[in-house]
């Protein structure tokens, strides 16, 4: 079939201007501001395939990627161990060009993957059923918030402080929309406080999302901040690390209502920041209320198990106005990277790195409390794999004299919070081996030397004016 486009002539031109009530086209862009419309791009001239391949060769070069660099970097995204089986099975063109499930009956194989994450992610979180994953952690956290209005016919949500500050902000703009308020409930030395949350909430409240692991790698007292949430009739929505998992208590197990969290860490590379995958999975009752889709198990006309698309509560699927959701998709290879990666390490495996981790952080934390200049900001508190180190100068000095070095030495909190110009989050992995951490110290101290040698020769400013004069 071929279309063809007959040129519009001045008179329609005029006629369609005017119909949207402007003068002429420059009208059209009047929103942009003058200083962006205009110009010219300084663009090179062309140039041969060949002269392409060499300069973005060069160009590439100048990268230091991540797995190359001795990475104490987190807040989110984590250099984590992953399987080499783990691409070769994900790169495979059936899955790779997969995008999502819109004819199930023939997409067999994308669906038993999907019921598999579904699967893995029910029971790492201890809950009745999961969805077929989420866009991401954050967007994850703020449906969850959302879901909490819906069940709860409430319209007010609380956020800890101590949960990531870029989740928080995403459940805000969720919230925006349909007006449901968002407060903050601060934090008391690095963790939830449990005396505020009481004081917050009350019968207009719909959740409280606190995380776990929190944002400063801290662990929550969840079972005493899940009780004052279901005394009040809230619902107890829990961020959690799926590889803290491994080790920590399952949400499920201490009264969650709603786990979300991210799954990155789960075999997917950090790759500049994204793409991630989020995880949602809920109790039995609140099953229907879920965004996105379910993926579920059953048998064909000929009594051979087979996989369908069980529940899809979103907009395109049912009526507009009962759609859990208007989230539109899944990360369906993120999703399959997730599961692949979850099966190859195995529940040994998973538990073995997690706690790998557990020990190496510690072990950094131990050694670098006893360097002069530098403290634990929340010294009374449990953590994870993740902790707050506070120096006696700015962090972002810190972390460059680190780089300088081949060290990524964390990241700065001042991004977050204000007043947290000394600290920085700290997250040790798996791949963080001991020859890893003895660099670390040995290039701290080495850049604390340097400090105090450029410290030691600094000239007062009175013996300065008194030169000059």
């Amino acid at each position: 079939m071929s279309f063809n486009y007959l040129p519009l002539t001045d008179a329609q031109r005029r006629d369609m201007l005017s119909a949207i009530g402007v003068s002429g086209m420059e009208d059209l862009f009047a929103p942009i501001p003058r200083e962006l419309r205009g110009f010219e791009l300084a663009l090179p001239s062309g140039h041969s395939e060949l002269e392409v391949q060499q300069q973005l060769n060069r160009l590439a070069a100048q990268n230091r990627p991540l797995s190359a660099q001795r990475s104490f970097v987190g807040a989110g995204a984590t250099l984590r161990f992953r399987p080499s089986a783990v691409d070769h099975v994900a790169s495979r063109s059936e899955f790779s060009t997969a995008y999502t499930p819109y004819q199930p009956e023939i997409s067999q194989g994308t669906l038993q993957v999907i019921y598999e994450f579904q699967s893995m992610i029910a029971e790492l979180t201890g809950m009745d059923v999961a969805n077929a994953s989420m866009y991401d952690g954050a967007s994850a956290a703020a449906e969850a918030a959302l879901m909490a209005c819906r069940i709860t016919h409430r319209h007010r949500i609380l956020v800890s402080e101590t949960v990531h500050p870029e989740y928080a902000e995403v459940v805000r703009t969720y919230a925006s929309g349909p007006e449901v308020a968002v407060e903050t409930v601060p934090h008391r030395d690095g963790a939830l406080d449990l005396e505020a949350v009481e004081r917050l909430l009350g019968q207009d409240c719909a959740g409280l999302l606190v995380q776990v692991p929190n944002v400063f790698g801290c662990l929550e007292a969840v079972r005493a901040a899940g009780q004052l949430a279901r005394k009040a009739g809230a619902l107890f929505v829990v961020i959690a690390d799926p590889i803290s998992l491994a080790l920590l208590e399952a949400p499920g197990a201490y009264g969650a209502d709603i786990v979300v969290g991210d799954g990155q860490g789960l075999g997917n590379p950090v790759s500049f920041g994204g793409p991630h995958l989020g995880f949602m999975a809920t109790r039995q009752e609140h099953v229907r209320q879920l965004p996105g889709r379910i993926c579920g198990m059953s048998v064909d006309t000929r009594g051979k198990p087979c996989f369908t698309l069980t529940l899809q509560a979103r907009e395109q699927h049912i009526r507009r106005e009962k759609a859990a959701s208007n989230i539109c998709s899944n990360q369906a290879l993120n999703a399959l990277v997730a599961t692949l990666y979850l099966a190859l390490v195995g529940k040994t495996g998973l538990v073995e790195l997690a706690s790998v981790s557990v020990q190496r952080a510690h072990h950094l934390a131990d050694r670098l409390v006893g360097m002069a200049g530098l403290e634990l900001a929340f010294p009374s508190q449990r953590f994870f794999n993740e902790f707050v180190l506070r120096a006696d100068r700015p962090a972002d000095r810190v972390l460059a004299e680190l780089a300088d070095r081949g060290i990524l030495g964390g990241v700065p909190l001042s991004r977050w919070y204000a007043g947290s110009e000394r600290d920085l989050l700290v997250t040790v992995t798996e791949t963080n081996s001991p020859e890893d951490l003895d660099a670390y110290l040995a290039a701290l101290s080495a850049s604390r030397r340097s400090s105090a040698q450029e410290r030691s020769v600094e000239v007062p400013a009175t013996a300065v004016d008194h030169a000059t004069v």
